[in-house]
């Protein structure tokens, strides 16, 4: 992928967040983002994924998300489409392009994430192991099932981000785990909001990932 800022549509959708090497699967359903997963399946097959910072029909976005490259898609009869989008790297957002689409368009710039081109560096086994601890309280406190046999096979960065997509955090919380320069940072700070979210009970609820 160039080092050079580019165009690209975007996606803002508040709970979501797309992580490098990571997979998300969306539920398409609205005309605008037909109409954009319609040009992105005709193009290159790029979208950004962005959390809103608002509500409204205009919000501003967070100034950093991340590249996401359709690597499956079903077009449905009525002209929806199931698509499942795989983390690419992450980006800042440069500007806003004025465009006559009906979906926005930003101009990225994905330079200041070198990081994201490397392998993740390995959890300590400490780190590792508490994180996993962690995850059986949130998910018990939660009511989730879980297959913990297939999770412990799961490397490490493919746990931290896997958990980090489908709890059910805020906005905010979402968006500094995304933030997070490296793995182990992302991890503890999972474990503090997974922490934070058992002591305040109620205070989790499952956010809407699909548009």
């Amino acid at each position: 992928m160039s080092g050079e800022p580019f165009r690209v549509p975007v996606f803002p959708l508040a709970g979501a967040v797309l992580f490098p090497r990571s997979q998300l699967p969306l539920h398409i359903f609205e005309p605008c983002y037909r109409a954009m997963t319609k040009d992105a399946l005709d193009g290159e097959g790029l979208i950004a994924m962005v959390q809103p910072r608002e509500t409204g029909d205009r919000p501003a976005l967070f100034d950093i998300g991340c590249l996401g490259q359709i690597v499956d898609s079903e077009a449905l009869d009525d002209g929806r489409f199931n698509i499942v989008l795989e983390g690419v790297k992450r980006f800042r957002i440069l500007r806003e392009i004025p465009v006559e689409t009906p979906y926005r368009q930003i101009e990225i710039d994905m330079a200041p994430f070198v990081r994201d081109d490397e392998e993740a560096e390995a959890l300590a086994s400490i780190q590792r192991a508490s994180l996993e601890r962690e995850a059986r309280r949130y998910a018990e406190a939660l009511g989730y099932a879980v297959d913990w046999n297939a999770v412990s096979r799961l490397d490490d960065e493919m746990l931290v981000n896997g958990i980090a997509q489908i709890a059910p955090l805020d906005v905010g919380s979402k968006q500094a785990l995304l933030e997070a320069d490296t793995i182990a940072e992302r991890g503890d700070l999972l474990a503090q909001f997974m922490q934070f979210q058992v002591l305040v009970p109620g205070g989790a609820d499952m956010p809407e990932t699909m548009q």
